[in-house]
């Protein structure tokens, strides 16, 4: 039987839903230091979208994995995170979506998540670790062929996915395997089940390299123009392929942007840093970001300030 120590997954304005994260029935502990393998191909990029990073840094580590080159053209990257707060209070995370499908492995739970739209948070409770596969955006519509909206704010089975469970990923997740294993499981598992490129998948990620990386673009116009697309179009392939609109791409890189800003302790302009980011006014910058965050700008950024003075004063 389990030992339970339980995860939630909090979306905003909805209910709790919870499931239980543990160790096995051989009463192992699990070591989030064993659970991540620093052997393993070097972790990709920092992470964005993560809420008071400096605080959650001394709660959990998550580690990133690049895939192999054959993989690379549908999946982002792998992920792990593990953690330990036996015997102190559970921590609360809270992340930002990205317009993205995981695949999460789970001790009691597997399934394929699509892209949630508020922003999640988990609560951690004593030791624990959970491995996980992005896909790119647009990336996973091949796999099944039909629109990824339908799997927006919800999952499905790895066999309702792909046909099979994929009992070997299972069975090593759950014996502790090292994060190189686990990658190596995953990888033979979707090489067996990969369908032919897709031209979309190219365009939409373009799209989307785009959004990230020009805060210039701030309208789905500008977009469907850049590219030579109508918005109509537009529209119509990021709702079949990535499940949401191009408008919630914009928005939430944007706010993703501002954020970190804030996280990192700058002082900013608030009106400039509204019409930058594509705002008409400071007003309705502040409306989003409570939306999908929780708090204004300033009170995250002073909850942020007093995070990074703490950890200052300790060392």
């Amino acid at each position: 039987m389990w030992y339970h120590c339980t995860t939630s997954y909090q979306f905003v304005g909805k209910p709790v839903v919870s499931h239980t994260i543990g160790k096995g029935a051989s009463g192992s502990d699990i070591d989030p230091r064993a659970a991540v393998d620093t052997s393993a191909a070097a972790p990709v990029e920092k992470p964005s979208g993560i809420l008071h990073p400096q605080a959650g840094a001394r709660q959990f580590a998550l580690r990133r994995y690049p895939p192999a080159h054959d993989l690379a053209f549908f999946v982002e990257r792998f992920w792990l995170v593990a953690w330990d707060v036996h015997g102190r209070e559970p921590y609360l995370q809270t992340t930002l979506p990205h317009p993205c499908v995981n695949l999460v492995i789970e001790p009691e739970q597997t399934a394929v998540h699509g892209v949630t739209t508020r922003s999640f948070t988990y609560s951690l409770h004593e030791r624990g670790r959970v491995f996980g596969v992005k896909f790119r955006p647009g990336a996973f519509y091949p796999f099944v062929q039909t629109p990824v909206a339908r799997l927006n704010d919800s999952s499905i089975s790895l066999r309702e996915a792909f046909g099979d469970d994929c009992p070997p990923l299972i069975t090593a997740f759950r014996a502790q395997a090292d994060v190189s294993t686990l990658i190596v499981l995953a990888e033979t598992f979707l090489r067996a089940r990969l369908p032919a490129p897709d031209a979309t998948v190219t365009r939409i990620n373009q799209i989307v390299d785009a959004i990230i990386a020009d805060r210039t673009i701030t309208r789905v116009e500008a977009v469907a123009h850049r590219f030579e697309l109508t918005p109509r179009t537009l529209q119509r392939l990021f709702r079949r392929y990535v499940g949401i609109s191009p408008k919630w791409v914009i928005r939430r890189y944007r706010l993703h942007e501002a954020a970190e800003l804030l996280a990192n302790g700058n002082r900013l302009d608030w009106p400039a840093l509204a019409l930058d980011l594509g705002y008409f006014d400071q007003a309705h910058f502040i409306n989003d970001f409570k939306a999908l965050i929780g708090t204004t700008p300033a009170a995250y950024a002073r909850t942020n300030a007093t995070s990074i003075s703490s950890e200052s004063t300790a060392r």
